[in-house]
Parts: C-alpha cells; sequence; structure tokens
C-alpha cells in the first residue's frame, strides 16, 4: 500500500485484492506458524547444544532465507521463504533471551530483559521509517537481511558471546564451565584456584554431560504445571489483543497513525513491568493483568452498544496494555520458574503457544466480521480461568534460577499477599575489583552430580 510507504508490495506484486484477498491473511499466518516451529525447535537444540551455538546457526540460517524471501519469484515461494525466515528468527530470538537471563542476577533479570523490550520496540518504530526510505517490499527485505547479516558477523566474536556457565554446570560439563568462567572473570579467577580444582576434579568422576529433553518435562507434575499455565496466559494475553485493536481501528484509518498507536501501549506496559513486577512479584503483577484484561473484554462484550464511546475506547487500550503485559511476564515468569536443564525447550512450548494465539488476528481477518463475538467470548472466557490457574505459580522474584528437575519440582506456591524470602542476590561473577568467590557454585555442581542419577525430587501436593 502506498499508504504504509512502500509503492510495491505483495498485494500489488501479485494483485491480491477481491478473490485472492483471502492469501494476505495467509501469508501473516503462515510466518507466525514459522515463529511458533523455530521456537519450539531452537528451545529443543538449546537443551541439547548450547545457547550459543542455536543462535548462531540461527542467526546464520535467517541471512540465506531473508535473500530468498527477497528473490522470490511466486507467492507459493514466499509463503516458503517466510516460513523458514520466521523458524530462524524465532531460533536466534529464543536462544538469545534464554542466554541472557543466565548470565544475569536475581535483583537485574527483569531489567535487563525489559530493556531489550525497549529496544525490540524501537526496531519496531524504526520500521516505517525504512519502508520509506526503501519504497520496495523486495529492497526493504534486502535491507533487513543485511542488517542481520551484519549481526552475524559481529557475534561470532568469541568474547561477545560465551556459553551459559549455568547450562554448562547444570548438565555437568564441568571443565567446558570452569572455562567459560575463566574467560568472563579474566585474571580474577586465579584467585579461586582451589574452587577451580575442585571443578577439575569433579568433571574426572563425570566425563560424559547428561543432557534433556522435552520429553522429560511431560513426566514431571510441578514443571509441567507452570509451563502449561504460563504457556495458556501467554496464548490468551497474544490472542485477546485482537479482540481490543479491533476497536481502535475506526479511530485511526490511515497506516502510520495506527501503527505508531499501537506501538504506545506496548511501551506502557514495558514500563508498567518494570515498575511494579520487581517490587510486588511476578505471580500478584500477572494476576492483576489479567484481572484487567479479562474484566475490559467483559466489559466491551456484554455493554459495548450501552457505553459511550469515549468509554469504549479507553476500555480497548486498556485491554490493549494489559494483554501486553500479560504475555511479556508470561514469557519472563516462564524462563524464571522453569530449570536451567529443560529451560529452551519449555520456554520454546510457551513462546510458541504465545504465537499461535497472534494467529487469531490474520486467521480472523479471513473470515471478515463472521465469527468475532465467539472469538471473543471465547478468549474472554479463558482469561477467567486463567486468573483462577495463576494462583497455582510458584513466586520467582529475588530467587535463584532451578538448575535441575529436581529444583524445579520443589518449587512451592507462597501465599499471594506475603513476599516471599530473597534466596540470593549474588551474581554469577563477583563485578571487578571485588574478589571472585565461586563456593557456591562446586556444592551447587556436586548436588548435581549425585541427584543426576537419582528418582526426581518432591512433587507439590
Amino acid at each position: 500500500m502506498p499508504a504504509a510507504g512502500l509503492r510495491s508490495n505483495l498485494v500489488t506484486e501479485w494483485d491480491l485484492v477481491c478473490a485472492a484477498r483471502w492469501k494476505v491473511p495467509l501469508e501473516q499466518t503462515t510466518h507466525l506458524l514459522g515463529w511458533a516451529l523455530g521456537s519450539v525447535t531452537a528451545g529443543m537444540a538449546c537443551d541439547r547444544f548450547g545457547r550459543r551455538p542455536t543462535f548462531l546457526l540461527s542467526l546464520g540460517l535467517a541471512v540465506p532465507l531473508g535473500l530468498g524471501v527477497a528473490l522470490a519469484i511466486d507467492f507459493v515461494m514466499v509463503l516458503v521463504a517466510r516460513l523458514l525466515f520466521g523458524a530462524a528468527l524465532a531460533g536466534a530470538f529464543l536462544s538469545l533471551y534464554v542466554a541472557r537471563l543466565e548470565l544475569c542476577d536475581p535483583p537485574h533479570r527483569l531489567e535487563v530483559t525489559m530493556i531489550a523490550g525497549f529496544s525490540w520496540l524501537a526496531g519496531e518504530l524504526l520500521l516505517p521509517g525504512l519502508a520509506v526510505l526503501c519504497r520496495d517490499w523486495r529492497v526493504l527485505q534486502g535491507a533487513v537481511t543485511a542488517v542481520l547479516a551484519l549481526l552475524a558477523a559481529c557475534w561470532w566474536c568469541p568474547s561477545l558471546l560465551l556459553e551459559s556457565p549455568r547450562w554448562l554446570l547444570a548438565t555437568q560439563q564441568l571443565d567446558r564451565a570452569r572455562k567459560t568462567l575463566r574467560a568472563l572473570s579474566g585474571s580474577g579467577a586465579e584467585e579461586q584456584s582451589g574452587t577451580m580444582e575442585e571443578l577439575e576434579a569433579l568433571a574426572e568422576q563425570c566425563p560424559h554431560p547428561r543432557y534433556h529433553n522435552v520429553c522429560e518435562i511431560f513426566g514431571t507434575r510441578v514443571i509441567w504445571k507452570n509451563a502449561v499455565i504460563l504457556g495458556f496466559t501467554a496464548f490468551i494475553g497474544s490472542g485477546i489483543r485482537h479482540c481490543f485493536s479491533r476497536n481502535l481501528a475506526p479511530h485511526l484509518p490511515r497506516f502510520f497513525p495506527a501503527y505508531f498507536a499501537l506501538r504506545g501501549p506496548e511501551a506502557a506496559a514495558c514500563l508498567f513491568l518494570c515498575v511494579t513486577a520487581e517490587r510486588c512479584g511476578r505471580r500478584s503483577v500477572l494476576l492483576l493483568c489479567t484481572v484487567l484484561t479479562g474484566t475490559a473484554s467483559l466489559l466491551l462484550l456484554a455493554l459495548t452498544q450501552y457505553l459511550l464511546e469515549l468509554i469504549v475506547l479507553m476500555l480497548s487500550v486498556l485491554g490493549v496494555t494489559a494483554s501486553h503485559a500479560v504475555t511479556m511476564l508470561s514469557i519472563f515468569f516462564a524462563s524464571e520458574v522453569l530449570p536451567t536443564v529443560v529451560r529452551g525447550a519449555g520456554l520454546g512450548l510457551v513462546v510458541g503457544a504465545n504465537l499461535v494465539g497472534s494467529a487469531a488476528a490474520p486467521i480472523a481477518a479471513v473470515a471478515s466480521s463472521r465469527g468475532f463475538f465467539l472469538h471473543h467470548l471465547v478468549f474472554a472466557s479463558f482469561a477467567i480461568l486463567a486468573v483462577l490457574s495463576i494462583m497455582l505459580l510458584p513466586e520467582s522474584q529475588g530467587r535463584r534460577l532451578p538448575h535441575s528437575l529436581q529444583d524445579g519440582e520443589s518449587q512451592r506456591r507462597p501465599p499471594l499477599f506475603r513476599r516471599p524470602p530473597r534466596e540470593d542476590h549474588l551474581p554469577l561473577l563477583a563485578p571487578r575489583g571485588i574478589p571472585h568467590d565461586y563456593s557456591r557454585i562446586v556444592p551447587s555442581a556436586q548436588r548435581a552430580l549425585g541427584s543426576g542419577r537419582g528418582p526426581a525430587g518432591p512433587t507439590e501436593t
């Protein structure tokens, strides 16, 4: 559309109007399906091969696949290339998300994740300007691919992204963990020669690493429950957003005002989580945002014809903002409560559920207005059900990340309005100039070696 800043796009290239207009939401759905499949696949690869190799491979694959989209000769080729391109982007996003989280200490996990969220939002705000400069969808795709190629070249530098020491310790790769910790701490690691010797001794006792796969999640109780609940809330948060944004469409008929206006609630959701989630806890804020989402949805569902237009607009903006917060916090919450050995696979399932919910908007566009009431009613009912299920989640604020399946199974649900004790404020590595203390790492590795051969730990009753 010229209004979108592009003189040539998929619609004008292949005349996707009138009887062929259903192909436009089909292309959008296919791209989101690629993201969902890529998240699940990359999550399993993260737990088997590591965070860094998965990220570099995904980013490297995104470059030729992006060029394939730009050079597509027919619509079917566009669909296939967009599917694979979305899968590669999802793999890079998920592996970097997990690696970044595992390098942070508890007080800074949320802060670093929200900074990354604002960076993502900044990229979305710059994209229309890039489209205006390119004027053609093939040139725009080529420009995006060139940026990915530049990032891939930068990230191949070993010092920019090291393998996660938490994952190496959790999978009993103690020799690689020792080398990574020395690389992260620099010369300060020499002061902890005794600790490094203990890691070397443990590495000799366990020469073979122990990996875990996604099927082991299904055999747990607490971990599986947490993953299902958070995947469900992420699915609701992304799926119900279309019900609110549809009410905003009549007030924003032009492309650029609509595009930038919908980025505002996303930024507001990030700011809200920055202020509240670290002070009030993840579970309480997720419960509040879900209640707001469900309440706004039910009011619009039952009273749209009787409310003033201004009130409908305010409820829609509130719903979009709250649904963004539900989605972002569900993914972040899942990354904290899932154990390190299956964090990639579990988070991949949660992100995949979020993207399946996002596909509700293009699917609904195929049927135009038919079925919108049922769509809204189903997601509003799901939101009420999610409010009840969130009460079963543990609290991860200020707590160390669980490493083994036993750690994940031992998590308990605290009272809602009582803040849990803050267990771990120590970073994985001390700041420069402060003596490094790895005394907690070796006992954790010893416990992992001792419990790795035994049955699962206690489960929640």
